[in-house]
């Protein structure tokens, strides 16, 4: 319900290039808690919309059958599909737009403009563009950090080992393979990817 009010309240003239925010949403899934093949539904989702720009102008709703989809997803099977439509219309990124017989279609006019269309509106992920970004940006921010982290530690890991190597190889008082013992355990403790 959440998602259909923030889809309605969509600012007149708003527009987002709708590529940029699906890589924003790859990059922020961690956070926004969808996952690689629901990402994969979705491009092939946003496949079906004809322009590259997300507008109210141009119409929010595609509407292509499951065996278009499904070709368009790396040929996901049929109730694969239908999880991961389900898991993206959960995460409040899609939202249904039902015709009166359950099927998915456009109605067009005498002019050949469409009139009405059923299917699945692409109205939050401009709704909620910049909420994508910033969990991109976040995502980007983290993983900033935990790489300067990992320099840090190595750098350190490295001045220590030097130290201890420089004081054996002197002869300098002090229990120095015992304090090489301890460096490395709690160098070999640390986990291959740890996080921050």
């Amino acid at each position: 319900m959440a998602a259909q009010i923030e889809a309605k309240e969509i600012p007149e003239g708003k527009a987002a290039d709708k590529w940029q925010v699906y890589r924003d949403l790859c990059e922020g899934k961690s956070i926004l808690g969808v996952g690689d093949r629901s990402l994969a539904v979705l491009a092939g989702l946003l496949s079906f919309h004809p322009d590259d720009e997300l507008s109210e102008e141009n119409g929010l709703i595609v509407f292509p059958s499951n065996k278009q989809l499904s070709l368009r997803s790396h040929g996901m099977a049929n109730a694969t599909l239908r999880r991961h439509l389900a898991a993206l219309l959960d995460c409040g990124i899609i939202l249904r737009r039902d015709s009166p017989n359950g099927k998915r279609y456009a109605r067009k006019g005498r002019g050949g403009e469409l009139e009405d269309a059923f299917g699945f509106s692409l109205a939050p992920l401009l709704a909620r563009a910049e909420e994508f970004h910033q969990a991109a940006e976040r995502v980007r921010a983290d993983n900033r950090a935990l790489k300067l982290m990992r320099e840090r530690i190595t750098l350190q890991r490295r001045d220590i080992a030097k130290l201890i190597d420089a004081a054996i190889d002197e002869g300098a008082p002090g229990t120095w393979q015992a304090l090489w013992r301890r460096f490395r355990l709690v160098v070999d403790q640390l986990p291959r990817k740890a996080s921050i």
